[in-house]
């Protein structure tokens, strides 16, 4: 492949993906990356500041829509109803990419500083979900709470999603996950 061909970004993130999966992160440089994808390093950081930033790019879709579907509930929706309608709606976004998001998180869960990284995407997703339902109105600490339940909600159902082979139904389980956290706080 040569240099000039198209989505230069899209090849440079799987074979980051490909040499991450087969030899680890750590292990696994820009110069490999650039090289696998039949580009240079030169294009690599065009494209992206370290050989993270392919797994953590800038930009986040999934806050985005989660935001955007936030602001779009049906203002007559509770807030943890809203936070789930939201969710539901973000969840295009892994179902035609179930085998990607899997590669994608062994390796995150195989190395820490990914982890870490990982967490902090999170907390960054809580915060901005938690000022969309202030702008919904919703007050502290409601606002808090529901945006870190909403997180521990994607997180459980995410964790099952890549955890299925017969690529389940995303927007199923976090409405499933939502269903079991409303009995448990209910007292059932």
């Amino acid at each position: 492949m040569g240099r000039w061909e198209p989505n230069a970004r899209g090849r440079l993130e799987q074979a980051a993906l490909e040499l991450y999966s087969e030899q680890g992160f750590e292990e696994t440089t820009v110069k490999e990356i650039a090289q696998r994808a039949g580009l240079t390093e030169r294009t690599f950081f065009r494209h992206f500041t370290d050989k993270r930033e392919v797994l953590f790019p800038h930009s986040n879709p999934l806050q985005e829509f989660i935001v955007t579907g936030l602001v779009g509930a049906p203002e007559s929706a509770a807030p943890i109803d809203a936070m789930a309608m939201a969710l539901e709606a973000a969840s295009g976004l892994f179902q035609e990419r179930q085998e990607v998001v899997r590669r994608r998180q062994a390796v995150v869960s195989a190395n820490p500083e990914l982890q870490e990284r990982e967490l902090i995407k999170l907390a960054s997703l809580a915060s901005a979900v938690t000022d969309a339902l202030r702008g919904r109105g919703v007050e502290e600490p409601a606002a808090s709470l529901v945006a870190e339940a909403g997180i521990a909600v994607f997180k459980i159902a995410f964790v099952r999603w890549i955890g299925e082979t017969d690529q389940g139904d995303f927007a199923r389980l976090v409405r499933d996950t939502f269903d079991e956290l409303k009995t448990v706080t209910a007292g059932g």
